[in-house]
C-alpha cells in the first residue's frame, strides 16, 4: 500500500508505451511521477546503415541533384547523414543539399539540419506536412525535382493523402528518400499483451509518439479480431494520449478522441499524462469510503491497494455501473480463465474485500449477487426522488347566500341552476325555473335550505298510468314516465343527464 504524494501524481495508474526509440527516456519520465510502465514496442525501425535502397537514393540524388529538399524528421535526416558517411558519401551529399532549397517541417527537422552545417530556408510553425505541401503548391512545382525524405510507410490508416503523390499529380519530379523506414516488430508478444491490457481496462493510458505506431498497433489489432474491442476501450476508459497532431491522426480519423500536450516533445507529453489522468479519474464513495479504479489497483481513501487480477476483474465489473447488482454468473464470465463454478466467485470476492481493507464497501444481495454499497447520496439504484408539481384544482366561486358552497358530490336531489351563474367545466347548463314549497310536486320530501320558489302552472300532459310494479316501497315501477313543465332533467358539466338514484314519490309517480 503506498500514498500517492504531489510528486508522483501518477500513483496507481499503468500507462502503455508503444514507442520504439526512446521509449526508456519516456519510461523513466513517468515512473518518476509514480506511473506503473508497461512497453510493447508497436514498430521496428530497420537501420539505415544496411538499406540498400537509401544508399541507392542517395547515390542517385549525388548525380542528378534536386532544385527542392524536404526534411520531415530531424531523427530521420541525421541518421541519412550518418548512413552516408559509413558509405563515403557525406561529403558529396552534403555538398548536394547546400546547393539546394532546404525546407524543414519541425523543430527537429531544422536543428539536424544545423547540425550538418547546412541551412534551412523555411520552416511552418504549426510542423505540419499538410503546411509544407500547401507552401510548395502556392509556389508552383511544375518541372521541379524535389528530394523529399519520408517519414514513415503509407498505411491505410492515415488519412492524409501521400505527400508525394499530391506533388506528383502538380507536375513535380518527386524523389522518396525512405529514411525512415519501419516493420512490426519480431516479437510481437508484448504487442498482443498491450493490446489484450487495452480491451481488458487492465491499464488506464496508452502513448503514442509516431503514426507508424498507431497503425502498426490497429493492424495487429485488425489481424487478431479486436480491432473494433479497441477502438471502443480507446472512445471510454483507455486515454490515448498522442505527442502531436500527426501522430493522432490516425485515431481521430476513427472517431477516438485523443489527448496531446501543446509541444510535441517527450517531457511535455509526460507532463501532460501526469496531468490529464488524475482529472478523468473515477470517484465511487462506498460504505463511507472514495475509491478510485485504476487499471491494476484501487486506491482507497488515497491509499493505493494492489489486487491479484481475479479480484481486481471482479473490481472493475462491479465499477462499471456502481451501486447496480452483479450476478454471480457475469462475475464468474469476468474472472481470468472463466469456469463453471460460481465458488470461485466467493472466493475472488473474499480476497477483494481484504484487499481493500473496507469488507463493507462489497455488498452481497441474497440469490441475486453482489453491488458496490454506495452511500445514499451516490447509489443510482435509489435516485433523489423529483417533488411532483402542484395540482391546480379549478376553483367555482361560492353560491349566493342560501345555496352555500359548491359540494363535490352532487346532490341526489335536483337544484334549480340560475341563468346568472357561470357554467361548470365549460360546458354550458340549462337553466330550470325555481320551485317554492307550495309546488305540490316538491311536497315533503323538499330539503332544507332550498329558496322558495314562485309557483309555475304545469302544461297540461295525458294521464299517467299507474305504475305497474314497485321494485322496492317507495319507488315507482319503470315504466313510468314524469311529466315535468317546461323543464328538462340536470345534466352534468359534459351535459350527460343525471338520473336521479333516490327520488322521492309524489302522487304515485315521478
Amino acid at each position: 500500500m503506498t500514498e500517492p504524494d504531489a510528486g508522483t501524481p501518477l500513483a496507481g495508474f499503468t500507462v502503455g508505451i508503444t514507442a520504439a526509440r526512446r521509449a526508456d527516456e519516456l519510461g523513466t519520465l513517468l515512473t518518476r511521477r509514480g506511473a506503473n510502465v508497461v512497453m510493447a514496442p508497436a514498430i521496428r525501425i530497420i537501420p539505415l546503415a544496411d538499406d540498400n535502397e537509401l544508399e541507392r537514393v542517395t547515390r542517385q540524388l549525388v548525380a542528378e541533384p534536386p532544385q527542392i529538399t524536404v526534411a520531415t524528421t530531424g531523427i530521420g535526416f541525421r541518421g541519412w547523414m550518418e548512413a552516408a558517411e559509413g558509405w563515403g558519401l557525406a561529403e558529396n551529399l552534403r555538398a548536394t543539399l547546400a546547393a539546394t532549397r532546404m525546407l524543414a517541417r519541425g523543430p527537429k527537422a531544422k536543428g539536424a539540419i544545423r547540425a550538418a552545417e547546412l541551412r534551412e530556408e523555411w520552416s511552418p510553425a504549426s510542423e505540419s506536412s499538410a503546411e509544407v505541401l500547401d507552401h510548395l503548391l502556392a509556389e508552383g512545382v511544375e518541372g521541379v525535382r524535389i528530394a523529399v525524405q519520408l517519414h514513415g510507410a503509407t498505411t491505410e490508416w492515415e488519412p492524409v493523402p501521400d505527400f508525394c503523390e499530391v506533388l506528383r499529380c502538380a507536375g513535380a519530379d518527386v524523389v522518396p528518400v525512405p529514411v525512415y523506414r519501419w516493420t512490426p516488430p519480431q516479437d510481437r508478444i508484448p504487442m498482443d499483451r498491450m493490446i489484450e491490457a487495452i480491451v481488458t481496462a487492465g491499464i488506464d493510458c496508452v502513448t503514442f509518439t509516431s503514426a507508424p505506431a498507431v497503425a502498426s498497433l490497429l493492424m495487429r489489432a485488425k489481424e487478431t479480431g479486436l480491432l473494433e474491442a479497441v477502438l471502443h476501450a480507446l472512445r471510454g476508459r483507455v486515454l490515448a494520449a498522442c505527442v502531436g497532431p500527426i501522430t493522432a491522426a490516425p485515431l481521430e480519423e476513427l472517431g477516438v478522441a485523443t489527448t496531446m500536450p501543446g509541444r510535441a516533445r517527450l517531457g511535455a507529453l509526460a507532463r501532460h499524462v501526469a496531468e490529464e489522468l488524475p482529472r478523468r479519474a473515477n470517484r465511487i464513495q462506498a460504505a463511507g469510503h472514495i475509491l478510485s479504479v485504476r487499471g491494476s489497483c484501487v486506491v482507497v481513501d488515497g491509499a493505493v491497494r494492489q489486487l491479484a487480477p481475479a479480484p481486481m476483474a471482479l473490481m472493475r465489473s462491479l465499477a462499471r455501473q456502481p451501486g447496480r447488482v452483479v450476478s454471480r454468473e457475469d462475475l464468474l464470465a469476468a474472472l481470468p480463465g472463466g469456469g463453471d463454478d460460481t465458488h470461485a466467485v466467493e472466493t475472488a470476492i473474499a480476497r477483494l474485500r481484504a484487499g481493500l481493507g473496507s469488507p463493507k464497501a462489497i455488498q452481497t444481495v441474497v440469490k441475486r449477487g453482489y453491488r458496490l454499497a454506495l452511500d445514499p447520496a451516490e447509489c443510482i439504484d435509489n435516485p433523489r426522488p423529483v417533488a411532483p408539481s402542484p395540482t391546480v384544482r379549478q376553483q367555482f366561486p361560492n353560491r349566493t347566500s342560501g345555496l352555500g358552497t359548491r359540494q363535490d358530490i352532487p346532490s341526489r336531489y335536483p337544484a334549480a341552476v340560475r341563468s346568472s351563474d357561470p357554467p361548470l367545466n365549460g360546458s354550458a347548463r340549462p337553466a330550470l325555473p325555481p320551485r317554492t314549497s307550495a309546488d305540490p310536486a316538491v311536497g315533503s320530501g323538499s330539503r332544507p335550505g332550498f329558496p322558495p320558489a314562485p309557483v309555475s302552472t304545469p302544461r297540461p300532459a295525458e294521464p299517467v298510468p299507474a305504475p305497474t310494479a314497485v321494485a322496492r316501497q317507495g319507488f315507482p315501477g319503470r315504466s313510468a314516465t314524469v311529466p315535468h313543465a317546461g323543464t328538462q332533467p340536470p345534466a352534468t358539466g359534459s351535459g350527460v343527464p343525471v338520473r336521479p338514484s333516490r327520488p322521492a314519490p309524489v302522487a304515485e309517480v315521478w
